[in-house]
């Protein structure tokens, strides 16, 4: 359904005059290269922190972002020479609800649904029909702005699914959410999934991908870490679980103590912070204390995490994922 070639999008960086021009880098790297192939009827997820590249890889799916490179399609049609086909197979869910406010919920969809020629008939059909599956009718007048956070991102959904598109992007659809409206759209992603729907989603939550994606790409940076389901992403983690140790001053000397005390499978420093792989979390951490006291540094605070893709995105960049 969908597929990606050598993929980049480089960003302009200063310009620059004299002498210094030689010397100007090639700009700002959001992609470097992304090779994606996307299984019609798939849940995929684009996992990353901010700024590693997802929002550009879906603006570019979407026909919303050139590439300086590579090629891209999305249901056979080519994002930069076929524009307008792709925009016909598409739903599009920005991170941020974006809905006309000057309109009424229901008139929102109607007229989304005039922009692809959709006879006034059949839109007033489809309108009604998914404010009714999306819990939205007893809103159907009411302005946008009358709507709660989690209403409003139904009604986003509702109305890139008006004109039955091939495939349904999301960019970061959960955040700002609560708990609740969280776990609320997650069943509505699970409904449409179970129907067969191609879902792209971008996230940083791992829980979120975990729960939902059937496979994932860790990106970071613009390149493309791992891809695999979530399970076999969490069997690759570093074995035993992750001790990390922020300490009261950098000292990396103290990661080559810790790989030779007992059980410790795997030593890191980064700055103030060690990061430490163990078997049994609970008999080695005194150990690993007394050995950074006999360093001369004082432990301040302490995180304890289950192999999971966050231990692995971790092991990848040497940084967590938020």
């Amino acid at each position: 359904m969908i597929q990606t070639s050598g993929l980049e999008k480089i960003y302009p960086g200063p310009r620059l005059r004299g002498p210094e021009r030689t010397k100007a880098p090639r700009g700002v790297v959001a992609l470097g290269g992304l090779d994606l192939q996307i299984r019609a009827g798939e849940f995929f997820g684009l996992l990353g922190p901010n700024g590693a590249g997802k929002t550009t890889t879906l603006g570019i799916l979407t026909t919303r972002v050139r590439p300086t490179a590579g090629r891209a399609t999305v249901a056979g049609a080519d994002v930069v020479s076929e524009p307008a086909r792709v925009k016909r197979q598409i739903g599009v869910v920005p991170q941020r609800p974006n809905p006309d406010r000057g309109l009424s919920v229901r008139e929102n969809l109607l007229f989304h649904a005039a922009y692809f020629g959709i006879g006034a008939h059949q839109a007033s059909m489809r309108a009604d029909a998914l404010l009714a599956r999306f819990e939205l009718e007893a809103r159907a007048r009411a302005k946008v702005d009358q709507l709660s956070g989690g209403q409003q991102q139904r009604l986003m959904i509702a109305r890139a699914l008006i004109h039955e598109p091939a495939v349904l992007f999301l960019d970061e659809p959960t955040v700002g959410l609560d708990p609740q409206a969280r776990l609320a759209l997650w069943e509505v992603l699970r409904a449409l999934h179970a129907e067969g729907r191609t879902i792209v989603m971008t996230t940083h939550y791992m829980e979120e991908a975990e729960k939902l994606c059937e496979r994932v790409a860790i990106i970071d940076q613009g390149s493309l870490l791992a891809l695999d389901t979530p399970a076999a992403l969490t069997a690759r983690a570093p074995g035993g679980t992750l001790l990390e140790l922020t300490l009261d001053a950098p000292a990396p000397e103290v990661a080559e103590t810790m790989r030779a005390l007992p059980g410790v499978e795997r030593a890191e420093a980064h700055d103030d912070r060690l990061r430490v792989h163990v078997d049994r979390p609970g008999e080695r951490l005194a150990d690993l204390l007394r050995a950074i006291e006999r360093e001369g540094r004082r432990v301040t605070h302490i995180q304890l995490e289950r192999p999971s893709l966050e231990t692995l995105f971790i092991a990848l960049t040497g940084r967590r994922l938020q």
